[in-house]
């Protein structure tokens, strides 16, 4: 499967021919291609044959379905990321499962990583298969002192083994960013490892929640996908400025982004 190709910081999906199928039906289109995908992986990773260039190579798989269905993805500041010599932990929102599918896309051209996941993942059919491919952080969501402590200890482990660790620090996924939901887990432990934040704003609010199924939803293809790494900086003191400034990124970015979607559509 071929890199993801940068302009000057800045991937944006070329323009392509979209099938009648997939024009018809982008949703049922998307969700087959991806359940297929994620069962070959996940049959790999029980043979032992799933490794990080093929957990690299089935993300980046996922981002030719997206574009395929006539989806757009913008993706800038990748250099913040490359151009660092060691880990990071990379401290984003969440807005659904797209992000996680197509994060390691972007991240495993530089840098080695892993999660820190709800436990449930874990028991997911078939992807828990493929996500221990990166030996996740699992917490637990239900006590917040065990889950910290983990994350402390686990992440520096990680961290000073040369593993970036990327944090979804909202008690739940959303699709309006709401600072106040953010915790500063990601950036208590990237005091305590001594590494930079690269806080990241993503906006993949293309991929509705299911009604049955929260993960599995509708694919609005009208709406792009966006991602946006800021640049690293080091915790000083007891971190509530550098919080502030991983939040402020988000929110700032997901405003623009939805200022420029309102004029697209007007």
């Amino acid at each position: 499967m071929n890199e993801l190709q940068f302009h000057n910081g800045l991937y944006v999906t070329k323009e392509r021919p979209i099938s009648f199928l997939a024009k018809f039906m982008p949703s049922f289109h998307f969700w087959v291609r991806l359940v297929g995908v994620v069962m070959r992986s996940g049959s790999l990773a029980r043979k032992g044959k799933y490794d990080e260039a093929a957990w690299q190579s089935s993300s980046r798989e996922i981002y030719n379905f997206v574009e395929d269905v006539g989806g757009r993805i913008q993706i800038s500041g990748i250099e913040n990321l490359e151009n660092l010599d060691g880990p990071c932990v990379i401290v984003a929102n969440h807005m659904s499962f797209l992000e996680t599918v197509l994060l390691p896309g972007m991240v495993l051209r530089s840098h080695e990583m892993t999660f820190v996941i709800k436990e449930s993942l874990l028991r997911y059919p078939i992807f828990k298969d493929v996500i221990q491919v990166c030996s996740p952080i699992a917490v637990t969501r239900t006590n917040p002192r065990q889950d910290l402590k983990k994350v402390l200890n686990e992440g520096t482990r990680r961290l000073k083994e040369g593993v970036s660790v990327a944090v979804f620090p909202q008690s739940t996924r959303s699709h309006i960013f709401n600072p106040e939901q953010m915790s500063s887990i990601g950036v208590k432990l990237a005091k305590k490892a001594d590494v930079p934040i690269i806080p990241l704003a993503l906006k993949t609010d293309a991929l509705k929640n299911g009604t049955i199924i929260k993960d599995i939803g509708r694919f609005d293809t009208s709406i792009p996908v966006h991602f946006s790494f800021g640049k690293p900086f080091r915790v000083e003191g007891k971190g509530n400025e550098e919080q502030k400034r991983v939040t402020d990124y988000i929110s700032e970015s997901i405003a623009e982004w939805t200022r420029e979607l309102e004029v697209a559509v007007k």
